[in-house]
């Protein structure tokens, strides 16, 4: 069985051995290692490799958000899942901007949080229920700022199977290897998708991917 591999990412010594002690209990989940801030947690997942990575938000000197954009950006095979205890604005729309998988509150039950941990590494998007209320409603007022949003059309079939891969985590370097095309074609197609979305970034247009039931779960494209 292969097992998933997880960093833990929290500047309270006392929250990780917690963490630690539940994950170690799971047959297919493995805890590589822990880090006590974001500058810490960046350079063990460039040294490690951790399939998903555990992120704490408000932490001494570099916080869990640029934390997460500088993981996305020099490893994006590491899937981040933010377990936090802040439900506000000012931190949950930066972490997902900033390329979180996942976003939790940490009263969420132990079960949960395993089963939360296998979708991530999945390549699922999965937010907390609340967390979630303020994102759609977020969404849901773009859409009415923007009423072309919504129209797929606009697209091309290459279009369509670049968001589809998007919705499932999938990095430029991946949706290349997958439709065996090169990182810039990818890139240009990535490009073409927000304009004609009328979106900023890949997180806004994997959130509405899922949403129109193109992300985990529907067919291969």
């Amino acid at each position: 069985m292969e097992r998933i591999s997880v960093l833990i990412v929290d500047d309270h010594a006392v929250v990780r051995r917690g963490l630690r002690a539940f994950l170690e209990s799971e047959e297919d989940i493995e805890v590589v290692g822990e880090a006590a801030d974001g500058a810490e947690a960046v350079e063990m997942v460039q040294a490690l490799l951790p399939d998903v990575v555990l992120m704490d938000l408000v932490m001494p000197g570099m916080g869990g958000i640029t934390a997460i954009r500088e993981i996305g950006e020099t490893s994006p095979s590491s899937r981040v899942l933010v377990l936090t205890s802040f439900s506000e604005d000012e931190h949950v729309f930066p972490s997902i901007k900033a390329g979180a998988m996942a976003y939790l509150l940490k009263d969420v039950p132990a079960e949960e949080l395993g089963s939360a941990i296998r979708s991530v590494a999945r390549g699922a998007f999965l937010l907390d229920a609340q967390i979630a209320s303020k994102v759609l409603k977020e969404f849901s007022s773009v859409h009415q700022e923007t009423p072309s949003l919504g129209r797929l059309g606009r697209l091309t079939p290459r279009e369509v199977e670049v968001l589809t891969l998007i919705a499932r985590g999938r990095s430029n370097k991946e949706i290349a290897v997958d439709l065996h095309i090169s990182v810039k074609t990818v890139k240009t197609h990535v490009s073409n998708i927000l304009g004609k979305l009328h979106m900023m970034d890949r997180t806004q247009a994997a959130i509405y991917a899922v949403r129109q039931g193109l992300g985990p779960g529907s067919e291969s494209p």
